[in-house]
């Protein structure tokens, strides 16, 4: 996709993964991404950061400035990491990880109605290829022996666009007691439009029981968030009639503090620019309680199965509170 974007384009894009141990409080989130600014040529960063919530603070590392391609067997290379649909590999300063990686599930298209990935809003499109992957492989970290995992849980998802939003929240769930099958994957965004935030809007889908519940969408009513830098509580209806409510928890010194950057706007072009707090938790609690039209109420727990992401406007007087979780001291890109 950024390969085939004009010079005149902004446009970001990435590719990452999280996977999750089903015994211990350990996770691997790993983000390839493409930053490129209007007149400019692609640029790209390879971003590694492993949770193990009995450790304390994750370990994170990241380059910036990296060389980008499409391989011929994958989706995206930066640098010496490449990752596709069944692998993914690479080096970021002290760390390296040879992954493979396999899906039965059909892709998961966030966004609903389908148009949406057509028209100019929302600015960030999102996709999971495969939203309940199975991991094999190691991870290499220094002072530790090397991390093997043997079928962890987890997932690969897929965005782009010129901008992210002004506020998000995204939760993938897995590893549930009693229903090793299940997963949720849900992505909730709110834009400044005219100068005003929009209210929150959420798209993604739940699996169980051998059925896929869409959640969200634009027509879904009843939507509300409270979210913090500790976790996060979502009540989200469906068009379908199927609600949720989740409550999320990031253990103590648990989550990883990034800086995303926009690509830059143009004079008149809508775009705000800026930068945004990121805070990451791949091993987070999650506790889901579900009532569907048919098949009764349903309870789903994880110990530590979560991935939660909290994005927030770093640009002056937009009045976030200090989240307090230190930023790891990379560039924003």
């Amino acid at each position: 996709m950024f390969a085939a974007a004009p010079l005149r384009d902004r446009m970001y894009e990435s590719f990452y993964l999280r996977a999750v141990s089903p015994e211990e409080p350990v996770g691997v989130w790993i983000r390839y991404t493409v930053r490129k600014p209007a007149g400019l040529e692609p640029t790209g960063s390879l971003w590694c950061t492993v949770f193990d919530a009995r450790r304390g603070r994750p370990f994170m590392h990241k380059l910036a400035g990296e060389q980008v391609r499409v391989p011929g067997d994958g989706w995206i290379a930066v640098g010496d990491g490449t990752i596709g649909p069944d692998r993914a590999s690479g080096e970021c300063g002290p760390a390296r990880w040879s992954l493979r990686f396999a899906c039965h599930q059909p892709p998961l298209r966030h966004l609903s109605p389908a148009w949406l990935y057509r028209a100019p809003l929302p600015r960030t499109k999102l996709t999971s290829p495969e939203p309940a992957a199975s991991f094999d492989g190691t991870v290499e970290l220094p002072g530790r022996d090397a991390i093997e995992l043997r079928g962890w849980p987890g997932m690969v998802g897929h965005n782009w666009g010129a901008e992210h939003a002004e506020r998000w929240v995204w939760l993938h769930g897995t590893a549930f007691a009693d229903a090793p099958e299940a997963w949720l994957d849900v992505a909730l965004g709110r834009v400044l439009l005219a100068g005003r935030m929009t209210p929150w809007v959420a798209n993604g889908a739940l699996y169980v029981n051998g059925r896929r519940h869409r959640i969200g969408g634009l027509t879904a009513r009843g939507t509300r968030v409270t979210a913090g830098p500790d976790g996060c509580s979502l009540a989200l209806t469906s068009a379908g009639g199927v609600s949720l409510r989740a409550r999320v928890h990031v253990p103590s010194q648990s989550a990883a503090g990034w800086r995303y950057a926009d690509p830059d706007g143009d004079a008149g072009s809508g775009s705000h620019g800026g930068e945004h707090d990121v805070i990451n938790c791949s091993v987070a609690a999650v506790e889901l309680d579900v009532t569907r039209p048919q098949g009764g109420p349903l309870a789903l727990r994880s110990e530590h199965g979560g991935a939660y992401e909290l994005g927030m406007r770093t640009r002056p007087g937009t009045g976030e509170p200090d989240h307090g979780v230190p930023i790891a001291p990379f560039p924003a890109s």
